[in-house]
This record gives structure tokens, C-alpha cells and sequence, in this order.
């Protein structure tokens, strides 16, 4: 279950669907290699969404079909532990 708010409501998908992940690397180029070592060649958008301030970090939206929330999870998860990427939210 994951949790939305304080009231523990559960998120409704219906299955497949169109999903975004923002997340935020060293520099692109890291980035897009994690997107290719994770995903390899399922289809996919990748835009940028912004530099920090001091130039540091970028952070891009990467939209993509999941097909369920296993597939959903795993891949979140699969980007979060990838090397070149700091964080997804």
C-alpha cells in the first residue's frame, strides 16, 4: 500500500498506464546511462525539468507504460539504487 496522506489512502491505478518518474543525477548523460542499464529498450520520454542553483544537480522526468504495480515498484526501485542517480521521486 503506499501511502498518499494522513489518512492512508491507497492509490488507484488502473493498469497499464502511463507513469512518471522525476530523477534527479550528477549529470545527464549518468542519468540517461542509468535509464538505458534499467529499462534497456522499452519505450520512453525522458524531458528535463531543471538544474539546482548552484549547477550541481539535474533533474528530469522520465514518462513511461507500466504495465502493473509490480512492474511500476521494480522499476522505481531499480532507478533508486542505480549509481548515477541521486534520488526519484
Amino acid at each position: 500500500m503506499e501511502i498518499l496522506n494522513d489518512r492512508e489512502e491507497k492509490l488507484d491505478l488502473t493498469y497499464p498506464c502511463s507513469w512518471c518518474y522525476k530523477l534527479i543525477a550528477g549529470e545527464k548523460e549518468a542519468l540517461e546511462q542509468a535509464i538505458r542499464d534499467v529499462i534497456d529498450e522499452r519505450e520512453h520520454k525522458l524531458t528535463h525539468s531543471k538544474n539546482s542553483k548552484g549547477g550541481k544537480y539535474i533533474s528530469m522526468n522520465l514518462d513511461m507504460l507500466v504495465h502493473n504495480e509490480d512492474d511500476r515498484n521494480f522499476i522505481f526501485e531499480a532507478l533508486k539504487a542505480h549509481q548515477n542517480i541521486k534520488m526519484v521521486l
